[in-house]
């Protein structure tokens, strides 16, 4: 039926990657298709290839019976012995079939089923050559452009960078070389999807463990990184060796390493920071290169309240807020940068407010304000429990002063409320004249 199957399938397995097993049980599978289709679903019918001889056997099985009743499924005793002298009366006798009798249309089926397996063969290899391979980076060339995204060839596959993967500003053409971070890869009846990202920030990391042997032996590990792509990046690295400088060695001689990882990324700007185990010394590091005078920490709600010098303040919050952004998302901590005037005024006012609850005096102000209560909103959120430990504040106390607070706050709300329905009416009437 098919003339030199033993060399086509060899070839086919050469060529295409697939086991030779793989394809033997696809042929045997499409003859066995194409031979019911021709004879009928019900036959009886097991189908071999023999390596020998290099071709697919087919042998469709008959019991042997007294009276036949049905013909596709029975023979006669006396036609049975004339297959095979020895059969006796219920044995199951197989007549092999000649595969050529399946004619014109049921070798092309054949052939269909053998197509299909084999491409479901090659999705099979594809995918399990690549499953393993999410977190690397994969060279290829831009093939096409579509609505999708852009089609990259990576040789034996295809993979996609959708545009929300795809760094602003950056441009690509047909037979582009392009660089990217295996994102996903994931099992479709299409075949295998593999999405790859220039975004992401473990793209930052893996390009620096390509360029930083220091990364890659182990001995400087990087901790986190966050970026804006096309625009600005922070990673945080820390050596387990006192002896080597971690931002150092990502830095490279005159900046060559980190240069390279900058060319990949079109010029995206890349600051390096030295982790610290204490929060507060990692943001101040993160904040770089502005100065910081003071770190106040809400540990409950993960919050820094980062003051800096009034002459800091652009510096530590960057260009539309992007060094503190880029700092919060590394660190994983909310930051709340403030100039030392304002900070100072608003301790100010948090002071005032608390004198200004009833049976507040300076003292207990005081007292109140060194254990962590520096206003009255915080007051409002306190606990009786935490006020109770402060000097000369009783369980009553606390209950008093708490309900003060929130009363304070309450009418804060409705003044602020009421100096907003304001301004709307003025901008309103403003707007008619």
């Amino acid at each position: 039926m098919i003339p030199d199957l033993k060399r086509l399938i060899d070839q086919v397995s050469r060529d295409k990657g697939i086991d030779r097993q793989v394809l033997i049980v696809t042929l045997e599978e499409a003859i066995r298709s194409a031979a019911k289709k021709k004879f009928g679903q019900d036959l009886d019918l097991e189908v071999a290839y023999n390596d020998d001889y290099g071709e697919i056997e087919a042998f469709q099985f008959k019991d042997v019976v007294d009276e036949v009743e049905n013909p596709e499924m029975e023979i006669s005793l006396e036609e049975g012995r004339k297959l095979d002298p020895g059969c006796e009366m219920g044995d199951s006798l197989g007549i092999k079939v000649d595969t050529i009798a399946l004619g014109r249309i049921a070798a092309q089926s054949a052939k269909q089923v053998i197509i299909q397996k084999m491409k479901d063969a090659e999705r099979d290899i594809i995918y399990e050559d690549y499953k393993d391979r999410r977190g690397e980076i994969v060279n290829g060339i831009v093939q096409r452009l579509d609505k999708g995204g852009t089609t990259v060839n990576l040789g034996r596959a295809d993979a996609i960078v959708p545009y929300r993967e795809q760094v602003p500003r950056e441009t690509y053409r047909q037979g582009d070389r392009i660089r990217a971070f295996v994102l996903e890869v994931n099992r479709e009846s299409r075949g295998p999807q593999i999405v790859l990202s220039r975004t992401h920030p473990d793209f930052l990391i893996k390009l620096f463990t390509l360029e930083v042997p220091e990364i890659a032996e182990g001995i400087v590990t990087i901790m986190g990184a966050a970026r804006e792509p096309g625009s600005r990046s922070k990673i945080a690295v820390l050596s387990k060796d006192a002896d080597i400088d971690p931002v150092g060695a990502c830095v490279g001689m005159k900046g060559s390493r980190v240069q390279s990882v900058v060319q990949e990324l079109r010029g995206e700007k890349i600051d390096i920071i030295e982790y610290n185990p204490d929060p507060a010394k990692f943001v101040c590091n993160a904040l770089a290169p502005a100065v910081i005078s003071k770190v106040v920490i809400d540990q409950a709600n993960r919050l820094m309240e980062v003051i800096v010098p009034d002459d800091q303040l652009s510096l530590a919050i960057g260009k539309r807020g992007q060094n503190v952004r880029l700092a919060s998302r590394l660190s994983d901590w909310r930051i709340d940068v403030k100039s030392e005037s304002k900070y100072q005024t608003s301790l100010k006012e948090g002071y005032e407010s608390l004198l200004t609850l009833p049976g507040v005096g300076a003292a207990t102000a005081e007292h109140l304000y060194e254990a962590g209560f520096s206003s009255a909103e915080e007051l409002a959120g306190a606990q009786i429990e935490e006020l109770v430990v402060i000097p000369g504040i009783s369980q009553q106390k606390a209950t008093r002063f708490i309900e003060a607070a929130k009363a304070y706050m309450a009418d804060q709300e409705s003044n602020e409320a009421a100096e907003q329905e304001i301004s709307d009416t003025e901008e309103r009437d403003s707007a008619r004249a």
